[in-house]
């Protein structure tokens, strides 16, 4: 009796050694991928000089990144879903770190641009199916937990960006900040393969049919939808107007195929889910807060504050840093009072944050922007936490890597709206060129920034409670 106790207890104890070993992998992914986007941001003055081009062409090394996410993400995660997350996510890390090695040996911008796009489909499927992997591997009490570590190391990847690339690129020249992406990438690989469980994929038709046409479509509606929020950024013209009235027809058509496909890339019955409805929602209005922080945030502190720019980096880096400390326990108090109650506490907090963010700036200086732009963070580690949890606990075992990239494209496209709008928010509340405009009408382009911002969080709150009452 002795020693069968003993080998349970051993082998219990494997097993959480091995769920440990896989969640390394799985938040290891997802730091690169992040990684990705804020360590390329930094480097692109060296590009620019490296490959003797304008701003408007080198923009585009970080623009193949964010398309390639943003178009391909869904897709990925259900490919996912019918070929086996396990083979595509290791798929996807070998994709991210062979183009990573490629980006760095780039002879010309446009190679540096194609290496870019494959990198940017690789994370693509590291961000949709390490999510999604969450629930294959932590049991169903401590999902949180996890999801709170998938968020620290995001936040960590997003925080390193800037300082990494920074040193790097002073040390040994603008192929650092891609290669440095490599030995991790093959660490990833390696936790992957190794520790966790292998696919077992259904092989019943509906399981091994994927939808190409819907696929495609949905690819260039996202597409022609991101390229008009990022490529008017001296305005929005006729261009911009014409890719989102594409993307408005793209959507239309997206939902009429899939309603006639026998297995649609997303069935139609999961927008008839309230709740996701609403939780998807909601993660794309707080990413686009999230997004005026870091659009607004450089202008206020260098041209409000009259901060130098080293400066102006170490109070930016405040949030993430806040977001890296906070993910983890976030997940264990989502876990600890559920992710109802969570998702409330953290819009809260988020919204309490950006009303600071419109009154005390202009009273009190760096404090009174560093101050609440911690608490706009910390509510976000929260709510991102509880409300990832609340979409993936649930959801069905065969519809994990579609919904994770549903959860992941909302983000995305938060974050990219967020870029356009709160952007053109800003330049309104100013009312002259942000350039050359006086700190006072900086000041009050920050305060109706955050207004309008508190209003959109306030939004996502009123959605949570609803959701609340009716359960």
């Amino acid at each position: 009796m002795r020693q069968a106790v003993a080998r349970d207890g051993d082998a219990a104890e494997t097993a959480g050694g091995t769920v440990r070993w896989g969640l390394a992998g799985l938040a290891l992914a997802m730091l690169l991928s992040s990684l990705g986007t804020s360590v390329a941001n930094v480097g692109l003055p060296a590009l620019a000089r490296a490959f003797d081009v304008p701003f408007r062409e080198v923009q585009w090394v970080v623009l193949a990144y964010l398309l390639s996410i943003t178009t391909m993400i869904v897709g990925v995660g259900r490919l996912g879903d019918i070929a086996g997350r396990r083979r595509l996510l290791l798929a996807g890390i070998a994709l991210f770190t062979a183009a990573s090695a490629a980006a760095a040996v780039a002879s010309g911008l446009w190679m540096l641009v194609a290496a870019r796009a494959v990198q940017g489909l690789g994370a693509a499927a590291m961000m949709a199916l390490a999510t999604a992997f969450v629930g294959d591997t932590v049991p169903k009490a401590r999902i949180g937990r996890a999801m709170g570590l998938m968020g620290t190391t995001s936040a960590i990847g997003t925080a390193l960006g800037p300082s990494l690339g920074g040193g790097l690129i002073a040390a040994f020249g603008w192929p650092a900040i891609f290669l440095v992406t490599v030995p991790p990438g093959v660490a990833a690989f390696l936790l992957v393969r190794r520790h966790l469980p292998a696919d077992r994929v259904e092989t019943g038709s509906e399981r091994r049919s994927f939808d190409i046409p819907g696929m495609l479509i949905l690819a260039l509606t996202l597409g022609a939808y991101a390229l008009a929020m990022t490529g008017g950024r001296g305005g929005f013209g006729w261009m911009d107007m014409a890719l989102l009235l594409a993307a408005v027809a793209g959507a239309g058509l997206f939902l009429a195929v899939e309603a006639r496909t026998a297995s649609p890339l997303l069935r139609i019955d999961l927008f008839r889910d309230r709740a996701l409805r609403g939780r998807l929602l909601m993660s794309m209005l707080v990413a686009t807060v999230l997004m005026a922080t870091l659009v607004v945030g450089p202008f206020h502190l260098a041209r409000a504050l009259g901060l130098e720019t080293s400066m102006v980096g170490l109070a930016m880096s405040a949030g993430p840093l806040v977001a890296a400390l906070t993910g983890v326990p976030a997940g264990r108090v989502v876990d600890r009072f559920g992710a109802a109650r969570m998702t409330i506490l953290g819009l809260g907090t988020t919204t309490g944050g950006c009303v600071l963010l419109a009154l005390l700036p202009a009273t009190l200086g760096v404090a009174g922007y560093v101050g609440p732009l911690v608490v706009v963070t910390a509510g976000y580690a929260l709510f991102q936490a509880a409300n990832n949890t609340a979409v993936m606990a649930d959801v069905e075992k065969d519809r994990r890597g579609v919904v994770s990239g549903l959860l992941n494209l909302s983000r995305n496209l938060g974050l990219v709206s967020g870029a356009s709008v709160m952007g053109t928010v800003f330049t309104l509340g100013v009312g002259m060129e942000v350039a050359t405009a006086a700190p006072d009408a900086v000041a009050a382009g920050t305060r109706t920034t955050f207004a309008v911002a508190a209003g959109l969080i306030a939004l996502a709150l009123v959605l949570a409670a609803g959701m609340m009452r009716r359960r």
